[in-house]
């Protein structure tokens, strides 16, 4: 509440500004006070891309030069390794096999997971043939309720593999065995597992909103996540077009690649030597 020195504060994004909806009661409101006293305070501001730079400084009235972009970067860990291997490391932790589409992020409704069950059945209905599963990991929040009813409606609980919290240990792994990596997210500040999914060369395929856009640059195949038959058909296309498969391994390979947490660390220290 009170600090002697310059501040610098990082926010990652204000999506508690934009969509208040997609927080438990309170929260939002709770995040606005804190977030407006912060940032009033703050001799510099820190965040993630630019699409939450601009949005910033249109929420709380703040000078653009005052906030500085430092974009994230997938840990070295992240990174291509044999599929068969990982497959197996899998299948040894997380009591699972087969080919599989994967989403990761805590259950949320911005995440989407929602649209992203509904795009899976369509999926399954336009291509009965397909052997896939759909694999959702991430942390169950109060929004699982609504997740598990819409797994329900599917009727496909033996095909939807729950995997809950997922370390490090073996994240890495379930990226580099799957065929397709979707991120349907409504809002994101910046989009830290599709870029972890294309640091493991997997194909992306991603909302349409908000960073995401700016994250993947044309590395990945892009979607509405307001409409399921678009989301389905991205989703297909990887599965299904083997050339479009391999030509989105290399474009993710090479987009990860202008990612680097050295750079990252670099110009955050320069933003707090700048204001000391």
């Amino acid at each position: 509440l009170r600090c002697p020195v310059p501040i610098v504060v990082t926010v990652h994004d204000v999506s508690y500004m934009e969509h208040p909806e997609y927080f438990a009661k309170g929260r939002a409101l709770q995040l606005r006070l804190s977030t407006r006293k912060t940032l009033r305070e703050a001799t510099r501001i820190i965040t993630e891309s630019e699409f939450s730079r601009q949005r910033i400084s249109h929420w709380f009235g703040i000078d653009p030069d005052e906030i500085r972009v430092t974009p994230l970067a997938a840990e070295d860990h992240f990174r291509p390794v044999n599929r068969e291997m990982a497959m197996q490391r899998v299948t040894e932790r997380l009591k699972f096999a087969g080919p599989y589409v994967l989403s990761v992020g805590d259950w949320h409704p911005r995440k989407n997971q929602i649209g992203l069950i509904r795009a899976f059945r369509e999926l399954l209905e336009a291509y009965p043939k397909l052997p896939h599963k759909l694999v959702l990991a991430g942390k169950r929040t109060w929004f699982a309720p609504r997740v598990m009813d819409q797994i329900r409606r599917s009727g496909l609980e033996e095909r939807i593999v729950l995997t809950g919290f997922v370390d490090d240990d073996i994240l890495p792994h379930l990226y580099n065995a799957a065929d397709v990596f979707v991120f349907p997210s409504f809002y994101e500040g910046f989009g830290l597992p599709a870029l972890e999914a294309m640091a493991c060369g997997r194909p992306v395929v991603c909302s349409d909103l908000t960073a995401l856009p700016e994250v993947v640059d044309g590395a990945a195949l892009l979607f509405d996540p307001n409409s399921v038959k678009e989301q389905m058909r991205a989703i297909a296309d990887i599965l299904i077009d083997k050339e479009l498969f391999r030509r989105m391994e290399k474009k993710s390979l090479q987009r990860a690649a202008f990612f680097n947490w050295n750079e990252t660390a670099r110009q955050t220290l320069d933003v707090y030597r700048e204001v000391a």
